[in-house]
């Protein structure tokens, strides 16, 4: 193939030749005409002068057989180059095409060892009892203090948290710049060779298969264990800048928040995660008012902010949780998900003690109702839609058939759930609370 070079210059020959015998022909048709009149030579070889002065070139004019002779190897010529740019221009695309996959793949094994840099062993940490009131928080023996007097050692250990988190992020920010400026230059550079629609088709499909892989991965760690969901959340947020505005990234994003919420131990950083994956969904809402798993996660991290804050503002945050569960279910009534957390909704307002009605009281006109029966509806309805959901969910059945007087469908639940493994920090708590509701019906 000829170079880009030698294409320019034969092209603007071509050109400059099939200028020239246009206008040789031209000439002989207004000369043949003079000649055609009386007393005019109907094959005129009068030579023309070429330039200017005395030394002023001749050149005989070309008989019209020898002009297009000439004009039809120029127009062979032309065609031999356009075919040969177009073969040059499918190469150049061929080759853009080829750099950003290249980009993409390189980007992706980067960050890969990244994450095992980051994490290469997994954080001990104590099982906590405090997540039984995850999603609606009303318990007045579970006031929440932050005296720092753990013996002077609170400060300076949630110190270095904040000092090693802090260094995290801008270690993360600064990857992730760069990572970013990387691939705007290679599609830069790559698709100036493109045209606009040939442009979007490519990146288009790139970006669709490299989010439909990130998702995938995702929603794997965030069903592993503590670890791997450490990773999903790191991976989520290395890609945060490249698919911020795809609605199924976002409200993973959103869980990834609420995962590392669930299984981290200090106070501020439940805290700190609960509100970055609410202010996440808070944007993602005004866009995608009808996505049942945003208005899910939403719910989420609002009960799991409220474990925070006062019995006033978690009996607030009770009635957001139930409008967006509500919506969710609206949407999209076949998850069990959602009737899983509604049914723990129901249990915890069917549960509220005489202080907490008192105060719901007082700052609403219609303070939140729900009983027992509405509580075993949702969970049976988990269990209709996937048997098996949850460990948890089963012993929640168990209880309320206690509640309800109902001692042999409560020990039947009971077994049942004990032939589930516990899959999630929830899942171990009901273990507990599975062993005691035994123990206490064979004492």
């Amino acid at each position: 193939m000829a170079p880009p070079a030698r294409l320019g210059a034969g092209l603007a020959l071509a050109l400059g030749a099939a200028g020239a015998a246009l206008g040789l022909r031209l000439l002989w048709a207004r000369r043949r005409g003079q000649g055609s009149r009386p007393g005019g030579s109907g094959a005129p070889r009068v030579p023309v002068p070429v330039g200017v002065g005395d030394g002023a070139a001749s050149v005989p004019l070309l008989q019209p057989e020898e002009l297009l002779e000439r004009l039809d190897f120029v127009l062979r010529n032309i065609a031999e180059l356009r075919k040969e740019v177009e073969e040059l221009r499918s190469s150049l695309q061929r080759l853009a095409a080829e750099i950003v996959s290249e980009v993409r793949s390189h980007l992706e094994e980067t960050q890969r060892v990244t994450r095992r840099r980051r994490f290469p062993f997994p954080r001990e940490r104590s099982d906590s009892t405090g997540s039984s009131s995850i999603y609606f928080t009303a318990s007045s023996g579970a006031a929440n203090t932050d005296d720092g007097e753990s013996e002077g050692g609170y400060t300076t250990a949630n110190a270095e948290s904040d000092y090693d988190r802090e260094s995290e992020r801008e270690s993360e920010e600064a990857e992730d710049e760069v990572s970013c400026e990387t691939v705007r230059t290679a599609r830069r550079d790559s698709l100036d060779l493109l045209n606009e629609e040939e442009t979007h088709l490519l990146l288009d499909s790139s970006l669709a298969e490299g989010l439909g892989q990130l998702l995938q991965q995702a929603d794997r760690l965030h069903d592993g264990d503590e670890q791997e969901k450490r990773e999903g959340f790191q991976l989520l947020l290395n890609n945060k800048l490249a698919y911020a505005n795809q609605k199924d990234f976002v409200w993973r994003l959103a869980r990834a928040h609420s995962d590392m919420c669930e299984i981290t131990e200090e106070t501020e950083e439940k805290r700190s995660y609960a509100s970055d994956g609410k202010e996440e969904l808070e944007v993602a809402l005004r866009k995608w008012d009808q996505s049942a798993e945003c208005h899910q996660w939403y719910a989420v991290l609002c009960g799991q902010l409220s474990e925070h804050e006062s019995i006033q503002k978690r009996i607030q945050t009770g009635y957001v949780f139930k409008e967006h569960i509500d919506k969710a279910i609206e949407l999209k009534p076949e998850d069990p998900k959602s009737h899983y957390l509604l049914g723990r909704w129901c249990y915890q307002v069917s549960h509220l003690g005489w202080l907490e009605k008192k105060t719901a009281s007082a700052l609403f006109e219609a303070p939140p109702t729900a009983t027992v029966q509405d509580t075993l509806q949702n969970f049976l309805r988990v269990e209709e839609l996937s048997p098996g959901f949850s460990k948890a969910g089963r012993v929640y059945i168990a209880k309320c058939y206690k509640d309800l007087g109902n001692s042999s469908a409560a020990a039947l639940w009971l077994n049942l759930a004990s032939e589930l493994p516990a899959r999630t920090k929830e899942d171990e708590e009901s273990e507990r609370e599975l062993e005691e509701m035994r123990s206490a019906w064979e004492e």
